[in-house]
Parts: structure tokens; sequence; C-alpha cells
């Protein structure tokens, strides 16, 4: 039998038993993405002067619940195709500098994506986002499966954040990834709560669970008056990690930031970052707004990104491979405004800056409600930045051609059941 069958057969084994109450939702969402490219892009040659990539998504999310326990789960199909798609077929295996492959379990715990068809420039699978079984009692949370979790005070990057955590300039982030994990957590009676988590995950290279390739980690969540915190001990992979956030309301605004150092390769290393965003009202239009500082010590110094600089930086390599990080410098300055043009109809530009470049990534994001059930989500990209510089393109190491792009439009409709 099957090891995913296996794990649902033994998850499902709850609802055998009792009185449950059931829920079933969902959604379908269709998704166009449109990317040109410079003069002196690589990808140009690749791909031509433009792409164009278009997918699918079903999503089933299935919750079960009676007394203590619960059951979720989250059904997952997915089709794409187009010109991205077949450079993610073609890229060599783990090559970070590639566009973002489609999901899939390589490193989870348990194989629960399905590939149904594939060709060159177009692919079809299913799979399951969430798998998971829980017990509440009045003070205590347990949770075994295919979970998301996040934690940290970044609203762009979130370095307290070690399980999947999005990439800053993600348009869509409805739903986390999930992942395999033992979860639990406990409620003080004080208010404050403690929560701990064991990702299970396999290497890549023999396929076999490995503890190395684990993340455990330990957080407590406080209070101190009027000011809320965080305190994090963690093993991420084969590093230690602490870590130390908080936040409190100053003048009506918000302020959060996080600390967290980690030990790689007998160094500590360095993360920082820090936010405020707050709320108003202008020109009769309700807006919020929020500005993020974010320090990287892993990143790269003096905006050296070229093949042979990066090779020198293996720490920095593993997270993007992981996908723990998404950036390559160390200094960054984050922010956006949401303004409501109309209770339906949404606008938010927002500015993603490498400092040291400088370059930047700048977006305009737009969400209309068309129904009740029914959004329509855009975006316009435009990076900018001299070549060799982060959002300009980084230096690919053959001379004249960079991993620059140029202009790009997201548009997805999401249709809600």
């Amino acid at each position: 039998m099957p090891r995913s069958v296996q794990v649902i057969c033994l998850l499902l084994l709850p609802l055998l038993a009792g009185a449950w109450e059931n829920e079933l939702l969902g959604h379908t969402k269709l998704r166009a993405v449109g990317q040109s490219y410079p003069q002196d892009s690589l990808y140009r040659d690749l791909l031509g002067s433009e792409a164009l990539d278009v997918s699918g998504d079903l999503r089933l999310n299935f919750e079960s619940s009676t007394d203590r326990f619960s059951f979720d789960a989250a059904y997952q199909l997915i089709g794409a195709t187009g010109d991205n798609v077949r450079l993610g077929q073609t890229a060599p295996p783990g090559s970070f500098v590639s566009f973002p492959s489609l999901p899939n379990d390589k490193r989870r715990w348990f194989d629960l994506t399905d590939i149904i068809s594939e060709s060159s420039d177009t692919v079809l699978l299913q799979r399951l986002d969430r798998l998971w079984v829980g017990y509440t009692s009045e003070k205590t949370v347990v949770r075994f499966g295919r979970q998301a979790l996040s934690w940290g005070n970044g609203l762009f990057f979130a370095p307290m954040d070690l399980v999947n955590p999005f990439d800053p300039a993600a348009i869509d982030t409805e739903y986390k990834a999930g992942d395999d994990m033992l979860y639990l957590q406990y409620l003080r009676d004080s208010g404050d709560d403690v929560q701990g988590a064991y990702v299970v995950r396999r290497n890549l290279l023999t396929g076999d669970v490995d503890a190395a390739d684990a993340t455990a980690a330990v957080k407590y969540h406080g209070f101190a008056g009027e000011v809320e915190y965080d305190l994090l001990v963690a093993q991420d992979y084969d590093d230690a990690v602490l870590g130390i956030g908080g936040g409190r309301d100053i003048g009506g605004a918000v302020w959060r930031a996080d600390v967290v150092v980690t030990r790689a390769d007998n160094e500590a290393v360095w993360q920082f970052v820090t936010n405020l965003s707050y709320s108003w009202t202008w020109g009769g239009r309700n807006m919020s707004g929020a500005v993020e500082y974010y320090f990287d010590g892993f990143g790269q110094h003096a905006g050296d990104y070229d093949p042979a600089s990066l090779a020198g930086n293996p720490a920095l390599v593993e997270r993007l491979l992981r996908g723990e990080t998404f950036n390559l410098g160390r200094n960054y300055l984050a922010g956006s405004v949401l303004i409501e043009m109309t209770p339906l109809w949404t606008l938010t530009p927002t500015a993603l800056v490498n400092l040291a470049d400088p370059s930047a990534l700048l977006q305009l994001v737009t969400n209309y409600s068309l129904a009740d059930n029914m959004v329509l989500l855009a975006s316009l990209n435009v990076p900018v930045g001299p070549n060799g510089s982060e959002y300009g393109g980084i230096d690919t190491g053959i001379p004249g051609l960079y991993l620059s792009s140029g202009p790009g439009l997201f548009a997805q409709f999401a249709w809600y059941f």
C-alpha cells in the first residue's frame, strides 16, 4: 500500500467513532502571469522577450470536529501551462535562480503529491496540503499531520518564521504551505502560552527521514503590561536558533520587532526585523500603512551576487534552496499602503528596497470583490535597479547577461463555495 494511502487511513481513524460535525468549503482560482525580459537578460535567451503562464487551482477544505477531537484535510488539484513551466521542467535540480517550481513533497515526511500528467510545458497534479488530527482541552492543543505554522512579527520579512515563510513579493498569501509535524500548545492561567513543533523531513539525496533535516522549536508567548513578547529556542536543520520578539501600541500605531541569532558553521549570524503599522482615514477613504526594516546577516556583502561570490556563502545558498529566505542582500526597507477606494475595491502600492544596491521591486496590487464569493486580484510588478543588483538582475557569470526581468503582470480570479 502506498505511503500516502497509509497516512490517510491512519488519520481518518478518529472519524469512525463519535458524532462529528462536518464542513466542506473550497475555491477555484484561475491565474495568468505575464513577464517581460530586457535585451541583456539570460531569460530572454531561454524564453524570448515575453513569457506567459496560465494555471488553475481547485482546493477543497474539509473540517470535522466532535467534542475535543478535530480533523482537517485540504485537497488541491493544480494545473499549469506556459513558458516558465517549461523552464522549470528543464532547469537543473535545486537551481534557486530559476523560476519557482510547483509544489512537491520531496522533503516532506509523507508523499501526498501525485503527478497526474506532465509534458514539456504542462503539468497536472493533485495533492493534500492539509491532513491532520487534533485534540483540544481547556489548556492543551495537540495536532499531528500536515499543517501550517506561522511565528514571528515580521510583516514582509520573517526571520522567526522557520517553516515555509512567504516570499515578501508574494501576491496571493491566502494559504501557507503545510508541512508534516507534531504541534503542541499549552495555555497558562496568566494567558501566556507555550507552543512546540517538531517538523519531520527527508534528506533530498537519500530520501530517508533524517533528524539533521528536521526542525524542533519551542516558543513562549507572554504579556508584560502592554507589551506582548515571544521567546524562541529551536534546532533548525543542523543550526541552533534563539529568538526574541514582541510588539506594543505606540500612539495609535503598532510597533513590532524580532531579533534572531543562528549558530551556523560555528558562527553566530544575526537577523533583525522591525516594523510600524498604522491605520487612518484620508479624503474619506480608510487607509492602513506599514514600513519595515530588515537586516539579514546571511546576506551578501556589498552587492556581490555573481556565481563565484554566492558559492562562497553556502549558508545563504542552502536557505535559498530550502525556501527559508528569498533575498540576497543584508539591508532592506519595505513599505506598503492599503487604500480602500470603495468598500469593494482596494489598491496597495508596495516597495521592497535593497538599500545596498540600491535596487527595488515596486508593486501595485488591486483587490476587487466582484460578488460575495468572487474576487479579482491583480498586480503590476516593476523591478528597478542597475545591472548586477538584486532586483535589476544579478550577474550570471556570462559576459553581458544577467538574471533580469522587466515589468510583469499578475491576474487571478477566485470563486469561493
